[in-house]
């Protein structure tokens, strides 16, 4: 009689899963957390190179194989599928680390290394985003949400798989990245190099969910003509500031037309695909007539849905409303997209990673959570793009991400790290 192994059994722990579980240092995984936030790795900054030259260090201390390089921007931003960049950067840094060369990873672990600036410094402790503050089991601080949390329950994982003298029979690997919040070089990078696996784990925070899916997103800039005169006289001009503000109702509306019907897996969002105005600037002078206003905003791409399609759309929108005003169809609005171009993409339907996951979280006395996706962009689209399985699995709550009260819970970061720890034995068959 052939035996199978029922289903279930994937959520109780062996007894090697076990030791290894019990073996995750929290105190550890806070002791990593605080050094990485201690790393004011704003994008752009010389932070990002401290933070990933730590993460080589740690991966060394790991008994990984270190790949740490200086990423040839120059030739990087003139690739093909480049993804964009808003910060400007002298220079960047990539770090992989393979727990044993020559052969394909099994498994990737993938996190970025940069943070968003910290805003209003008032609104921190001591004005210091990057002293991390532990009370009431949560750990805060610029990053800890966003995603140092993840790389620190990695650190975990990986800790306790080696205080336990696993012997993998497959590599595990880890890509620590940078400018991920403003394009995603870092990855695109990695992904140049020839880093590969046969799947990937993105340790982004996702709210006790497994996100499957991310749409995209794409940074719009609208340039309003209109036509200057003295403030005595506006009767005489036209405001660029009265033009932009007649032009959004054409956004909203295509807003709602792009959610009018979303795919399943982003259906449970209240808006899947947001577009929004995020800055906009108009005039020189209190007593003068603006003759051009300049608006910013970001514009959710579909899922599955070409760039060159959604930026094809958005243009048409603006076009068209441009026709129905007399002075706009003379002086059409300009549009153009600068900053990075997040793209949306998937884990494959019916690809056992999700499954692994879940059954892993689960075994390790969380409940096996949904399958969702989410309305921003992340490292994922670029690895499915270039046909590496991924999902995003993480401590914290997004919702907390770029926030003034950033924070994980250290409960949140146990429960990720047990969980790494046991996909990893179950993707690299430990022997």
């Amino acid at each position: 009689m052939r035996h199978t192994r029922a289903v279930s059994d994937r959520r109780t722990l062996s007894d090697l899963e076990r030791r290894v579980v019990d073996a995750i240092d929290l105190d550890g995984i806070v002791r990593d957390l605080r050094e990485l936030v201690a790393i004011p790795s704003v994008g752009g900054t010389d932070g990002e190179l401290r933070s990933q030259q730590w993460c080589a260090d740690r991966l060394r201390s790991l008994g990984h194989e270190v790949d740490h390089w200086r990423i040839d921007l120059d030739e990087l931003t003139g690739l093909d599928g480049f993804p964009g960049q808003e910060a400007e950067r002298t220079a960047a840094h990539g770090c992989v680390g393979v727990s044993r060369g020559g052969e394909e990873p099994a498994l990737v672990f993938c996190g970025h290394t940069d943070v968003v600036p910290p805003g209003d410094l008032d609104r921190w402790p001591d004005r210091d985003p990057y002293a991390l503050r532990i009370a009431d089991g949560i750990a805060a601080g610029r990053g800890t949400c966003d995603m140092k949390g993840g790389l620190a329950a990695v650190f975990g994982a990986l800790q306790a798989v080696r205080a336990c003298g696993v012997r993998l029979r497959d590599p595990v690997a880890v890509h620590a990245v940078v400018g991920e919040e403003d394009g995603g070089l870092g990855a695109f990078a990695t992904l140049r190099r020839g880093h590969r696996g046969k799947a990937c784990v993105l340790a982004e925070p996702s709210s006790d969910t497994i996100v499957a899916a991310n749409g995209g997103s794409l940074t719009f800039r609208l340039e309003v003509p209109g036509r200057a005169t003295h403030g005595s006289t506006s009767y005489r001009g036209v405001s660029a500031l009265d033009k932009l503000a007649e032009l959004l109702p054409a956004l909203r509306e295509l807003e709602t037309r792009r959610n009018a019907d979303p795919d399943p897996l982003v259906a449970h969002l209240d808006v899947p695909y947001p577009l929004s105005v995020g800055m906009a600037r108009a005039g020189d002078w209190a007593s003068s007539v603006p003759d051009l206003a300049v608006a910013e905003g970001r514009y959710g791409v579909l899922l599955d849905e070409p760039v060159a399609r959604a930026k094809a759309e958005f243009e048409a929108a603006v076009q068209q409303a441009c026709v129905a005003d007399p002075w706009l169809a003379e002086h059409p609005v300009r549009v153009s997209w600068p900053g990075g171009v997040f793209t949306s993409g998937r884990l494959p339907d019916g690809h056992p990673l999700l499954e692994q996951t879940r059954d892993a979280v689960a075994a390790t006395g969380g409940a096996a959570p949904a399958a969702v996706g989410a309305p921003y962009g992340t490292d994922l689209r670029q690895y499915a793009a270039a046909g590496i399985p991924t999902l995003q699995y993480g401590p914290g709550d997004v919702s907390y991400a770029h926030a003034h009260d950033e924070h994980v819970g250290l409960a949140d970061l146990r429960r990720a790290a047990a969980a790494y720890a046991v996909l990893v034995l179950r993707r690299c068959a430990a022997g």
